[in-house]
Protein backbone atom coordinates (compact mmCIF):
# COMPACT_ATOMS: atom_id res chain seq x y z
CA UNK A 1 0.00 0.00 0.00
CA UNK A 2 1.40 3.59 -1.18
CA UNK A 3 0.19 6.50 1.59
CA UNK A 4 0.48 9.94 0.88
CA UNK A 5 0.71 11.34 4.27
CA UNK A 6 -0.48 15.16 5.03
CA UNK A 7 0.37 17.26 7.72
CA UNK A 8 -2.08 20.66 6.52
CA UNK A 9 -0.70 24.10 6.60
CA UNK A 10 -1.01 27.06 4.45
CA UNK A 11 2.70 28.46 5.05
CA UNK A 12 4.17 25.07 4.95
CA UNK A 13 2.36 21.62 4.01
CA UNK A 14 3.83 18.59 5.39
CA UNK A 15 3.82 15.75 2.51
CA UNK A 16 5.17 12.65 2.88
CA UNK A 17 4.68 9.28 0.68
CA UNK A 18 5.31 6.17 2.64
CA UNK A 19 5.00 2.21 1.22
CA UNK A 20 3.89 -1.09 3.24
CA UNK A 21 1.59 -3.13 5.02
CA UNK A 22 1.35 -4.33 8.12
CA UNK A 23 4.19 -6.75 9.85
CA UNK A 24 6.62 -5.69 6.46
CA UNK A 25 9.45 -3.73 6.08
CA UNK A 26 8.52 0.22 5.39
CA UNK A 27 9.95 2.59 3.10
CA UNK A 28 10.22 6.17 2.86
CA UNK A 29 9.32 7.23 -1.12
CA UNK A 30 9.68 11.19 -0.81
CA UNK A 31 9.01 13.85 1.59
CA UNK A 32 9.02 16.90 1.45
CA UNK A 33 7.07 20.61 1.86
CA UNK A 34 4.28 22.43 -0.06
CA UNK A 35 5.35 25.82 0.91
CA UNK A 36 3.71 29.76 0.02
CA UNK A 37 4.31 32.78 0.66
CA UNK A 38 2.78 34.41 3.93
CA UNK A 39 2.20 37.61 2.31
CA UNK A 40 -0.01 36.38 -0.46
CA UNK A 41 -3.63 36.45 -0.48
CA UNK A 42 -5.60 33.52 0.60
CA UNK A 43 -7.18 32.31 -2.37
CA UNK A 44 -3.36 32.39 -4.00
CA UNK A 45 -2.14 30.22 -1.25
CA UNK A 46 -5.08 28.08 -0.87
CA UNK A 47 -4.54 27.69 -4.89
CA UNK A 48 -0.46 26.66 -3.83
CA UNK A 49 -1.69 23.93 -1.46
CA UNK A 50 -4.11 23.00 -3.82
CA UNK A 51 -1.59 22.64 -6.89
CA UNK A 52 0.96 21.00 -5.01
CA UNK A 53 -1.14 18.61 -3.81
CA UNK A 54 -2.03 17.61 -6.68
CA UNK A 55 1.49 17.18 -8.42
CA UNK A 56 2.35 14.88 -5.10
CA UNK A 57 -0.61 12.92 -6.41
CA UNK A 58 0.40 13.02 -9.98
CA UNK A 59 4.14 12.15 -9.33
CA UNK A 60 3.54 9.12 -6.52
CA UNK A 61 -0.22 7.87 -7.29
CA UNK A 62 -1.01 6.74 -3.81
CA UNK A 63 -3.52 3.90 -2.87
CA UNK A 64 -4.62 6.11 0.38
CA UNK A 65 -4.09 9.77 1.83
CA UNK A 66 -3.94 10.39 5.36
CA UNK A 67 -4.30 13.50 6.67
CA UNK A 68 -3.86 15.16 10.37
CA UNK A 69 -7.20 16.07 11.54
CA UNK A 70 -7.52 19.69 12.81
CA UNK A 71 -7.87 20.06 16.06
CA UNK A 72 -8.85 23.29 18.46
CA UNK A 73 -5.41 25.37 19.14
CA UNK A 74 -5.83 29.03 21.08
CA UNK A 75 -4.77 30.55 17.89
CA UNK A 76 -7.81 31.15 15.99
CA UNK A 77 -6.30 31.90 12.84
CA UNK A 78 -4.00 29.29 12.96
CA UNK A 79 -6.64 27.01 13.00
CA UNK A 80 -8.42 28.66 10.22
CA UNK A 81 -5.66 27.71 7.90
CA UNK A 82 -4.93 24.78 9.23
CA UNK A 83 -8.38 23.38 8.15
CA UNK A 84 -8.64 24.95 5.02
CA UNK A 85 -5.36 23.50 3.73
CA UNK A 86 -6.68 19.87 5.39
CA UNK A 87 -10.35 20.38 3.41
CA UNK A 88 -7.95 21.31 0.07
CA UNK A 89 -5.74 18.60 0.77
CA UNK A 90 -9.47 16.19 0.93
CA UNK A 91 -10.99 17.49 -2.02
CA UNK A 92 -7.78 16.64 -3.84
CA UNK A 93 -7.79 12.84 -3.10
CA UNK A 94 -11.63 12.44 -3.26
CA UNK A 95 -11.46 13.89 -6.74
CA UNK A 96 -9.60 10.82 -7.80
CA UNK A 97 -11.47 8.74 -5.62
CA UNK A 98 -8.43 7.98 -2.94
CA UNK A 99 -9.59 6.76 0.54
CA UNK A 100 -9.02 9.85 3.14
CA UNK A 101 -8.70 8.74 6.58
CA UNK A 102 -8.25 11.83 9.23
CA UNK A 103 -5.86 10.58 12.19
CA UNK A 104 -5.26 13.11 15.33
CA UNK A 105 -2.57 14.24 16.15
CA UNK A 106 -1.87 12.32 19.58
CA UNK A 107 -3.33 9.40 17.39
CA UNK A 108 0.00 9.54 15.08
CA UNK A 109 2.30 9.81 17.82
CA UNK A 110 0.90 6.95 20.19
CA UNK A 111 1.29 4.51 16.73
CA UNK A 112 4.80 5.99 16.16
CA UNK A 113 6.25 5.77 19.48
CA UNK A 114 3.63 4.39 21.90
CA UNK A 115 2.86 7.67 23.65
CA UNK A 116 0.50 10.05 22.22
CA UNK A 117 2.03 12.87 23.69
CA UNK A 118 5.40 12.59 22.39
CA UNK A 119 7.15 15.46 21.21
CA UNK A 120 8.25 16.30 17.83
CA UNK A 121 11.87 15.27 18.39
CA UNK A 122 10.85 11.66 19.27
CA UNK A 123 8.35 11.50 16.47
CA UNK A 124 10.85 12.42 13.96
CA UNK A 125 13.51 9.79 15.59
CA UNK A 126 11.36 6.85 15.67
CA UNK A 127 10.14 7.74 11.90
CA UNK A 128 13.86 7.71 11.15
CA UNK A 129 14.50 4.05 13.05
CA UNK A 130 11.22 2.80 11.18
CA UNK A 131 12.29 3.68 7.97
CA UNK A 132 15.95 2.80 8.23
CA UNK A 133 17.26 6.73 7.79
CA UNK A 134 19.91 8.57 8.57
CA UNK A 135 17.90 11.72 9.99
CA UNK A 136 14.22 12.29 10.31
CA UNK A 137 12.78 13.93 7.20
CA UNK A 138 13.10 18.16 7.13
CA UNK A 139 11.66 20.13 7.12
CA UNK A 140 9.72 18.51 10.66
CA UNK A 141 6.19 19.15 8.84
CA UNK A 142 7.83 16.56 6.56
CA UNK A 143 8.52 14.07 9.51
CA UNK A 144 4.95 14.67 10.68
CA UNK A 145 3.43 13.70 7.29
CA UNK A 146 5.41 10.73 6.84
CA UNK A 147 4.70 9.54 10.40
CA UNK A 148 0.91 9.89 9.58
CA UNK A 149 1.09 7.71 6.44
CA UNK A 150 3.01 4.88 8.63
CA UNK A 151 -0.13 5.47 10.86
CA UNK A 152 -2.21 4.97 8.47
CA UNK A 153 -0.26 1.83 7.27
CA UNK A 154 -0.53 0.53 10.32
CA UNK A 155 -3.92 1.53 11.65
CA UNK A 156 -6.22 2.68 8.34
CA UNK A 157 -6.02 -0.68 6.50
CA UNK A 158 -7.66 -2.17 9.96
CA UNK A 159 -10.05 0.51 9.75
CA UNK A 160 -10.86 0.12 6.43
CA UNK A 161 -11.69 -3.57 6.86
CA UNK A 162 -14.22 -3.08 9.53
CA UNK A 163 -16.38 -0.24 7.71
CA UNK A 164 -16.19 -2.23 4.52
CA UNK A 165 -17.65 -5.32 7.34
CA UNK A 166 -20.00 -2.50 8.40
CA UNK A 167 -21.49 -1.38 5.39
CA UNK A 168 -21.57 -5.20 4.08
CA UNK A 169 -23.60 -5.75 7.48
CA UNK A 170 -26.27 -3.59 6.94
CA UNK A 171 -26.23 -4.03 3.13
CA UNK A 172 -27.59 -7.50 4.31
CA UNK A 173 -29.84 -6.68 6.91
CA UNK A 174 -31.62 -4.04 4.20
CA UNK A 175 -31.83 -6.87 1.94
CA UNK A 176 -33.07 -9.21 4.45
CA UNK A 177 -35.87 -6.54 5.79
CA UNK A 178 -37.07 -6.07 1.84
CA UNK A 179 -37.47 -10.28 1.96
CA UNK A 180 -39.59 -10.04 4.55
CA UNK A 181 -41.82 -6.74 3.50
CA UNK A 182 -42.89 -8.82 -0.09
Amino acid sequence: MRVLGIDPGLTRCGVGVVDGTVGRPLGLVAAGAIRTPADDELPARLLGVENGVQQWLDEHRPDAVAVERVFAQNNLSTVMGTAQASAIAIACAARRGLPVALHTPSEVKAAITGSGRADKAQVGTMVARLLNLDGPPRPADAADAVALAICHIWRGGAQQRVARAQQEFARKVELARQARGR
